[in-house]
């Protein structure tokens, strides 16, 4: 009985295929060639890989959002959307720069990057490891430094007044690196160049 009824649903099925066939007004032997366009699925604004972490930065009694994602059609070719949110989504910092700017620093470029492949490894790696605890500092801005000349007097001045204020430290282009602290005073963001 099962086998019978397992023959007509098989036979049902060649007949429906043979329907959509002598409906359809292309040759079944054509070769298939997919529509171009807006109907794309790679495209500039695809994300390609998320990395996220919570860390106290603006309000010692909440954790603030760090997210980092890659945006392109391929990984080499991409951007990275550095974005800093309040515990409320508010953003503080939004900053995009090249994925090339991964291989870029002492880690990288002591290693042999011959390939693509291994450039992706390395920029998926270092995407793994950019919120790490070590790229954290309790103290924003020692008090023996200087401040740093493209920032403004009294930025720096609510920076050194305040002791509790948390820097995170990241790579930019260029191989240079970056370090970004909020003034609760001021109620921002500021970014302290190295």
């Amino acid at each position: 009985m099962l086998a019978v009824g397992g023959l007509l649903q098989l036979g049902t099925s060649c007949v429906n295929s043979e329907r959509e066939l002598a409906a359809s007004t292309k040759d079944p032997r054509s070769l298939y060639i997919p529509p171009s366009g807006a109907g794309r699925r790679v495209s500039g604004t695809t994300v390609l890989n998320t990395v996220r972490a919570s860390h106290s930065f603006s309000d010692p009694k909440t954790k603030d959002n760090f997210l980092l994602q890659l945006r392109g059609p391929r990984i080499l070719t991409s951007r990275l959307h550095l974005i800093v949110l309040t515990a409320k989504g508010d953003t503080l910092r939004h900053e995009v720069m090249p994925a090339r700017a991964l291989l870029q620093g002492t880690e990288a470029q002591g290693s042999k990057l011959t390939t693509v492949r291994d450039q992706e490894i390395t920029i998926l790696r270092r995407m793994n490891g950019f919120f790490s605890e070590d790229h954290f500092a309790a103290l924003a801005v020692p008090s023996s430094a200087r401040r740093p000349a493209g920032l403004d007097a009294k930025a720096w001045a609510t920076l050194l007044a305040d002791p509790n204020a948390i820097s995170f430290e990241y790579p930019t282009t260029g191989g240079s690196e970056h370090r970004l602290a909020y003034s609760r005073q001021l109620g921002r963001a500021v970014v302290l160049n190295e």
